[in-house]
């Protein structure tokens, strides 16, 4: 097992004591460091999708003037 070593400011220490004083913090501290990782390679992932699909991270597709022009004349008289 790997030993980690971070600097946090006071303040955090005293909340994360008061918060989980009587439970193991190396087990609650190895959880919240899965779940970041999750939660990376969910962002990390969705960004693929979005670029694979073409949507600019404001959440709107991206499309050269020629195909919005081209969708707009189709079955159009």
């Amino acid at each position: 097992m790997a030993t980690v070593n971070f600097s946090v400011p006071d303040e955090v220490k005293v909340e994360f004591d008061k918060a989980f004083g009587d439970q193991n913090k190396s087990s609650i501290i190895a959880d919240l460091m899965r779940r970041a990782v999750r939660e990376r390679k969910l962002q990390i992932r969705r960004e693929r999708l979005f670029r694979q699909f073409g949507v600019a991270r404001s959440g709107r597709p991206t499309f050269t003037s020629e195909e919005v022009r081209k969708a707009r004349s189709v079955e159009r008289p």
